[in-house]
């Protein structure tokens, strides 16, 4: 039987992603039906293979590998822990919501609380909570870093959104295109990452998202240049805060284009227009 073992997590090696269960028969054709039963319930039961089903294909069932440490972590969960552990786990870094856990595995939630607690104390899994759905407690494994659309990525610290730090990044990133000089998203990306004014690791596209930011309020201009690689300069023609109509209620009025004479919206109902003539 320890051969046996031994050929199955070999098989690993070749199907790193998993092995359909109808493999096994087929590549230990030469070791008996019984031998290849007890080595693959040998493996469960030492939790050094689990069975989940496949990502792929909801009516097939694979055998995947247990990591060493983890197997260690594993070892002495009834079946229903590892049903749930296995739930999570799918689940992948956006993590799964307990409610979902209870139609996945049809476990009542009271037992899913219990064995989430376990697993928690085991440092298999843990809580987190999305900024999009704060009220909703998810769970993901607890080596995983949560995904950008469950974090909010780097403009949220601790779920809040983090106007301060944006604000900072848009002067400090000004400031460099003022003076260098058409800069590249690189040129400006590496002034960052340099000068330490992130304490989050910034991408690209949130470099460039905050410059989209400094170019709609009219501070740097996008340009083309030689090399074909976009640059960005101070903007030679900055766009004013203030003008004769913005200085009036209609020129900010959010429903102005539903104003007329004789409707529901109209000058001579309009209050902040009689403020302003006072004035």
């Amino acid at each position: 039987m320890e051969a046996a073992m031994t050929a199955i997590l070999d098989l690993f090696k070749r199907m790193p992603e998993g092995i359909p269960q109808h493999v096994v028969p087929a590549e230990l054709a030469g070791t008996p039906a019984s031998v290849q039963r007890d080595a693959v319930n040998r493996l469960l039961k030492d939790k050094k293979i689990q069975l989940q089903m496949s990502a792929n294909d909801s009516n097939t069932f694979v055998y995947k590998e247990v990591e060493a440490g983890k197997s260690a972590r594993l070892k002495g969960l009834a079946p229903e822990f590892l049903l749930v552990y296995q739930c999570i786990e799918a689940a992948g870094n956006t993590g799964v919501w307990t409610k979902d856990m209870k139609f996945k595995t049809n476990l009542q939630q009271p037992q899913i609380t219990k064995i989430l607690k376990e697993l928690e104390t085991r440092t298999l899994v843990k809580a987190i909570k999305p900024v999009n759905q704060p009220s909703k407690k998810f769970y993901m494994l607890y080596d995983l870093e949560p995904a950008r659309e469950i974090t909010g990525g780097a403009w949220y610290t601790d779920q809040d959104y983090d106007s301060e730090f944006i604000q900072v990044l848009q002067t400090q990133c000004f400031k460099f295109i003022k003076q260098e000089g058409d800069p590249t998203l690189e040129d400006v990306s590496t002034f960052i990452h340099d000068k330490g004014i992130s304490r989050v690791q910034l991408r690209d596209e949130d470099v460039m998202m905050i410059l989209n930011t400094l170019e709609y309020d009219g501070q740097i201009e996008k340009i083309d240049s030689p090399d074909g690689e976009d640059r960005f300069r101070q903007a030679l023609l900055a766009i004013p805060e203030s003008s004769a109509f913005t200085s009036i209620p209609c020129g900010v009025c959010p429903v102005f284009n539903e104003c007329t004479p004789d409707g529901p919206i109209s000058p001579a109902t309009c209050v902040y227009f009689q403020q302003w003539l006072e004035f």
